[in-house]
């Protein structure tokens, strides 16, 4: 089943997208939750004139997105937190952390859905790296690090 979505779907694909999913899962998920229409012959060339239109202003999107990019590619942050023995955290460091911290540092807001941690949440002091997408086309690879409270 051809579909185009309306809104991004996680591990599917982005607003405007022509997927193709199974039957069950368009009929009985995307098409009644609102994130995906039929992908008709009409509601194709709808889309692609829709795109068109919106190439102009999808260039200044992207473009401010690398701005902030290049922002977070200088910024270096340190997540202190609470530890036990072997630098084992009490509790964790999750994305909402992280986006915290980068708007406290940078006063650049950051919605912590768009933060992946590799590796998931961390629960030992250490560097890691988390992916950050601003666009879908700006895709930012962020090194921060995990210190142990003294």
């Amino acid at each position: 089943m051809e579909l185009i979505l309306k809104n991004d779907v996680e591990n599917l694909g982005f607003k405007d997208d022509v997927v193709t999913v199974k039957n069950g899962y368009g009929r009985n998920y995307l098409i009644p939750k609102g994130y995906a229409i039929l992908a008709t012959t009409s509601a194709k060339k709808v889309l692609a004139e829709n795109l068109k239109q919106r190439a102009f202003k999808e260039k200044k999107i992207v473009d401010d997105a690398q701005v902030i990019a290049d922002q977070l590619k200088g910024l270096e942050i340190k997540i202190i937190a609470k530890a036990g023995v072997g630098n084992k955290l009490f509790g964790s460091v999750t994305n909402a952390d992280l986006a915290e911290a980068i708007q406290k540092e940078s006063k650049i807001a950051i919605e912590k859905k768009y933060i992946s941690i590799l590796g998931g949440n961390v629960k030992v002091a250490g560097p890691y790296e988390a992916t950050i997408r601003l666009h879908r086309e700006v895709i930012v690879n962020f090194p921060f690090e995990v210190v142990a409270e003294a």
